[in-house]
């Protein structure tokens, strides 16, 4: 009984990790677009970064 509510936690875990993990890598292509939007639309002499 043991070993099956640790393979179910351990699942549960693994795949909560999986979801948030998918999560981040939405995140990140999201704000990839908005930089390359940013880079392109205000041109090279003024950057929307400081630096």
């Amino acid at each position: 009984m043991g070993l099956a509510i640790a393979v179910l936690l351990l699942a549960i875990l693994l795949g909560g990790l999986g979801f948030a993990v998918h999560v981040l890598w939405i995140v990140a292509v999201v704000m990839a677009l908005i930089w390359v939007i940013g880079f392109f639309a205000r041109g090279s002499s003024a950057r929307w970064y400081g630096w």
